[in-house]
């Protein structure tokens, strides 16, 4: 747009400005409107789910999971925000649909009339999505508890690539609770009361979401370290299973290559059953060596 709008509200209970992080004239516009700090926390190019009181206003950094087509939830999207009184400004580098849903609803007239509302919905968004994708996986972690349990092959379990979902999700979401967590303390002159109790109610889904992605890691590992052992079990048990054919077949395979010379003075090359003599001689030289072995419980 040609001429930008000023981030101070006028006769409306407040005024939400959504931006494009990669718009080239944000930058320029945010550094001549708002707080130096805010401006530098809505375009850096990272950031970090956090939450810091200013004397006139409130930055928030929130992170989303990422719903846009053919990304992963776990390369989570960033919702930058300054708050004020009677104004939001939103900045954002990927789409986050909990505040796009938020501004279909605005443009119906359906939105929140109070800033405080806007605020405490906005988060409630963010971290009702948060919840789905965790409890998805922690469905996931159960189907493979079920399919250890019955002896399904580990080929056909992906566990590490959900155990890096974990990991990387719980790396957003745990500064997240406690930006909530501070939102919810610091807020209140801005925001109100009840939207700051809702905002730590919020915080306290976020807990529980960090939680079972806790809880999730660690069946993971315990799962995955199953799978080692069951897979070290099947090694031991076939490496052993060779040891003793090859325990058997050892002696066999001497007696046949000392017969099995062609030199001079090998005894029963003029007998007619010296190929059967021999051959019965081989098992019951294996016999033996099989008795032996599991005489000495070597077997």
């Amino acid at each position: 747009m040609d001429t930008w709008p000023s981030p101070i509200g006028d006769s409306c209970e407040f005024r939400w400005l959504h931006f494009d992080v990669a718009d080239k004239n944000f930058a320029e516009w945010a550094h001549a409107m708002l707080p130096p700090i805010a401006a530098k926390a809505l375009v850096q190019s990272e950031t970090r789910p956090r939450c810091e009181r200013l004397d006139s206003g409130i930055v928030l950094n929130l992170r989303g999971v990422n719903l846009n087509p053919e990304a992963s939830p776990e390369d989570m999207v960033s919702l930058r925000l300054w708050i004020a009184s009677g104004t939001v400004v939103s900045a954002r580098v990927r789409k986050v649909f909990a505040a796009d849903t938020m501004r279909q609803a605005a443009e119906r007239g359906e939105g929140p009339r109070e800033i405080g509302a806007f605020v405490s919905e906005l988060v409630y968004r963010l971290a009702k999505r948060i919840e789905a994708v965790s409890l998805e996986i922690e469905d996931e972690v159960d189907r493979y508890e079920e399919a250890m349990l019955e002896g399904v092959s580990a080929a056909s379990v992906d566990i590490g690539r959900y155990r890096q979902t974990t990991i990387k999700l719980r790396r957003y979401i745990s500064p997240q609770r406690e930006a909530l967590d501070a939102l919810s303390g610091d807020g209140t002159e801005i925001l109100g009361r009840e939207a700051c109790q809702l905002i730590h109610e919020t915080a306290n889904r976020t807990r529980r979401s960090l939680e079972e992605l806790d809880a999730a890691r660690d069946r993971l590992t315990a799962i995955q370290d199953h799978v080692d052992a069951s897979q070290a079990n099947a090694l031991a048990r076939n490496s052993y299973l060779l040891s003793i054919v090859a325990a058997v077949f050892l002696p066999l395979g001497f007696l046949t290559g000392l017969f099995g010379v062609n030199v001079a003075g090998m005894p029963g090359t003029s007998e007619p059953l010296a190929f059967w003599m021999l051959t019965i001689s081989s098992v019951v030289v294996g016999l033996v060596v099989f008795l032996a072995l599991k005489l000495s419980r070597w077997m």
